[in-house]
């Protein structure tokens, strides 16, 4: 983009007209706002200004003759009733290409002290997948690094997985080593509602300048408002879209989708929506649908949006709502395991309770009879390892238990496996490992 495009994105954000309202109503979690109801429409923006001259933003919930109810973005101590309310607009984000190697807030601001130019092209934070009947089939399978990723949970161009992990089991050093090492033009992360110290951390340590030249980073700490934390995955995926509209494919990685859940059960509770999953409102399913299909393959012209989608599942429960209603639009989904971790193999990734639905097609024969016969004896070591660490299984009692045990340390390590420079060297160090 050229100076004078990014000036006339500046000046194109200007508003000649400003429309105004001011608090009525201060209630729990909300205001209510008189003299916006005719202009406004829901989901829209306002600023709040307070007598200190303190700018606080919202978003529009409801709306009433009576006025417009915003959840503010902010804590409203100091506001008072006849405050000055500033209409702002539609919610909106302007990518460029740029923010390439950017660390951006969920509203397109720089959080690394540079400043960021704006994209021509507003995009809407809700926009609609491409067309079922028209996008493109999934593509070809796609270098990880990781041996476990290349050859028995594969991953292809336009996939979208889930990474179902608890606290403490290795999900960020694993996002770390797939935002680094998959093929992708662009890679976009959402970190959602984490941890304020852990940002520095993840984007200087663990993604390092070689991820961190190809990304673009939107964070939203967990110190923010829900429309922050459940923005922040919005506007990554935006940016996401902006990169595939232009023919690029990306490598989307959401951390995490249960934080971007339970930023907006608190927005619906707020709004007066009742709990009904565990306490999350049934708007949650549609939220979480709506996100995970704008990624994929795009429509023919176009890029793709390969996503990872991480998901906190506590005490390894997989059929938490979260859990239960992404597994169910995604095209596979891995669980790392505490216990795996625990005994120091990382990634610790429990594969007989993850699969790859690229598979089988995304292997060839040989590559599949290999991949078989992987989870038959990490399969048969699972069910003897009980038996076999309390003396009571007698070796020659079946021959692929006693195969299993001996072979199991070498699987094991091959599951540990990184810095793979292709597909095939994986495939070469699995049949290896299961020759002995």
């Amino acid at each position: 983009m050229s100076v004078f495009d990014s000036l006339l994105a500046e000046i194109s954000h200007l508003r000649p007209v400003r429309h105004y309202g001011q608090v009525g109503t201060m209630q729990a979690a909300t205001l209510l706002v008189h003299g916006l109801s005719k202009r406004a429409r829901l989901g829209d923006r306002v600023q709040i200004e307070d007598a200190q001259g303190r700018i606080i933003g919202g978003e529009i919930l409801a709306l009433s003759r009576d006025g417009a109810e915003v959840l503010p973005e902010e804590a409203t101590e100091g506001l008072a009733i006849g405050d000055r309310v500033e209409h702002v607009g539609r919610n909106t984000i302007a990518p460029d290409d740029s923010w390439i190697g950017r660390v951006i807030d969920p509203y397109g601001e720089p959080l690394d002290g540079r400043p960021l130019a704006r994209g021509t092209l507003p995009r809407g934070l809700r926009a609609a997948p491409p067309a079922p009947a028209r996008r493109k089939r999934l593509g070809g399978r796609l270098g990880t690094g990781l041996d476990a990723f290349n050859t028995l949970l594969p991953l292809v161009r336009g996939q979208r997985i889930g990474l179902f992990a608890g606290s403490g089991v290795g999900k960020t050093m694993l996002l770390g080593q797939l935002a680094r090492g998959i093929e992708a033009d662009v890679v976009v992360l959402a970190l959602v509602g984490e941890r304020g110290r852990e940002l520095r951390d993840f984007v200087e340590d663990v993604l390092g300048p070689e991820g961190l030249a190809r990304a673009v980073v939107v964070s939203a700490t967990s110190d923010m408002s829900p429309l922050a934390r459940r923005r922040s995955a919005l506007t990554a995926m935006a940016v996401a879209e902006h990169f595939r509209d232009a023919g690029q494919h990306v490598l989307l990685l959401c951390d995490s989708v249960t934080r971007f859940a339970e930023a907006h059960r608190e927005i619906a509770l707020a709004a007066g929506e009742a709990p009904s999953l565990r306490g999350f409102p049934p708007s949650t399913a549609h939220q979480i649908m709506s996100l995970a299909e704008r990624a994929g393959p795009g429509d023919p012209g176009q890029g793709d949006i390969t996503a990872v989608f991480t998901v906190l599942v506590a005490g390894s429960d997989m059929d938490e709502p979260v859990a239960d209603i992404l597994r169910g639009v995604l095209d596979g989904h891995v669980v790392l395991e505490r216990a795996i971790a625990e005994r120091g193999r990382f990634p610790a990734v429990d594969l007989m309770r993850s699969v790859s639905r690229s598979l089988p097609a995304a292997a060839s024969p040989g590559e599949n009879a290999l991949i078989a016969e992987a989870r038959r004896l990490i399969g048969a070591w699972e069910r003897a390892e009980m038996m076999v660490q309390a003396g009571l299984y007698a070796q020659g009692s079946d021959p692929l238990t006693d195969r299993a045990i001996r072979l199991f340390p070498k699987l094991d390590a091959f599951l540990a496996g990184q810095n793979a420079r292709s597909n095939a060297e994986s495939f070469a160090r699995l049949k290896k490992a299961l020759e002995g």
